[in-house]
C-alpha cells in the first residue's frame, strides 16, 4: 500500500506541477493595474491557460485523494514537494531560460533527502479521522496564525505583502491535505456521512480559502516571494497536523532522529530554493497584454 501511495503522489506532484505553471503564466500575463484582488481573479477566470491549470489542479487533487486513502499524510505530503523538481524543466523549456547549476544541485539534493527520508524514516499511518473536539485546539491556533498572516499583509505592499498571504494560503493548502485523508475515509461509508460530516465542510472552506489567498499572493508581487511560502508551507503544516492531530509518526530513535532532522531541513531549504529560482519572470509585453 506504502509503495502505491507513493507512485500515485509522485503523480500528483507531475500534475500540480503542469497545472502550476500554466496558471502561473496565466497571471503573469493580467496587466499590473489589474493584478490585486478580485480585479485579478476577474481576469483569471476569463483566461483559458488559467482553467487549463485548473482542470490540471483538480486531477492532481483526485490523485493526491487516492494517494493519502492508501498511504499516510507523513509520506504523501512531503513527496508533493517533488512538484518543483518536474515544475522545473517545464519551465525552462516555456520560458526558454536553462537549469542552472544551483538548480540542479537543489533538484538532487532534495531527490536525495525526499528518498532517504522514506526509506530511513518510515513514515506510519495513525487514524484517518478524529473527533472535531480533537481538532479544536490545533484548529485555533491555525484561524489564529491565518488571520495574523492577513492582517498583516493589509499593512504591506510587495514581497512582504506577496510573502505572508502565501504564508496563510500554505496553511489552508496544509490544512487541506489532512482533511482530505478524513474526507476519503468518510466517502468509503457512503453519501450521507460524507455530506453531514464536518470534514467536509471544512475542506471545502480551507481550497476556496487557500486557492483566494494564493491568486492574491501571486498577484501581490513577485512570485520569487510567494511561491517558496505555499511550498513549504504546505508539506510543513500539513505533517504537523498528521503527528499532532492523527498520530501517525516516524519509526525511528536515537541518531536516525538526528538524520531524520538534517534532510527535512535539506528538504525545506533546497525546496524554498527552488521555488523561489522557479518563478517565471514574463516579458514586458507579455505584462500589457490580455489574457489568453
Amino acid at each position: 500500500m506504502d509503495v502505491l501511495a507513493a507512485v500515485l503522489a509522485l503523480l500528483a506532484a507531475l500534475l500540480f506541477a503542469a497545472a502550476s505553471v500554466a496558471q502561473r503564466r496565466a497571471a503573469a500575463e493580467v496587466p499590473d493595474e489589474a493584478a490585486r484582488g478580485g480585479r485579478l481573479v476577474a481576469r483569471l477566470v476569463r483566461s483559458r491557460r488559467w482553467w487549463l491549470g485548473t482542470v490540471g489542479d483538480t486531477a492532481a487533487y483526485v490523485v493526491q485523494a487516492a494517494a493519502l486513502g492508501l498511504g499516510s499524510v507523513l509520506l504523501v505530503q512531503p513527496l508533493l514537494v517533488s512538484t518543483l523538481l518536474f515544475a522545473l524543466p517545464l519551465e525552462a523549456r516555456h520560458s526558454g531560460r536553462p537549469i542552472t547549476t544551483t538548480q540542479r544541485w537543489c533538484s538532487g539534493a532534495l531527490v536525495v533527502a525526499l528518498a532517504l527520508f522514506v526509506v530511513v524514516g518510515e513514515p506510519t499511518a495513525g487514524v484517518d479521522r478524529r473527533p472535531f473536539v480533537d481538532w479544536l485546539p490545533v484548529g485555533v491556533v491555525l484561524l489564529m496564525v491565518t488571520a495574523a498572516c492577513v492582517v498583516g499583509a493589509g499593512g504591506r505592499r510587495g514581497p512582504r505583502r506577496a510573502a505572508l498571504l502565501a504564508a496563510a494560503a500554505g496553511i489552508c493548502y496544509g490544512l487541506v491535505g489532512v482533511l482530505t485523508k478524513s474526507v476519503v475515509s468518510l466517502l468509503t461509508t457512503g453519501l450521507v456521512p460524507l455530506l453531514t460530516g464536518w470534514e467536509t465542510w471544512v475542506l471545502v472552506v480551507a481550497v476556496a480559502g487557500g486557492t483566494f489567498l494564493q491568486q492574491i499572493a501571486f498577484g501581490a508581487g513577485p512570485l520569487s516571494a510567494s511561491l517558496p511560502a505555499v511550498t513549504v508551507g504546505e508539506p510543513v503544516v500539513a505533517s504537523v497536523l498528521g503527528v499532532l492531530v492523527l498520530g501517525e509518526s516516524i519509526r525511528a530513535g536515537g541518531p536516525v532522529l538526528v538524520l531524520i532532522g538534517i534532510l527535512i531541513a535539506v528538504m525545506i531549504v533546497a525546496t524554498a530554493v527552488l521555488a523561489r529560482s522557479t518563478t517565471i519572470t514574463p516579458p514586458a509585453a507579455t505584462r500589457t497584454g490580455p489574457t489568453s
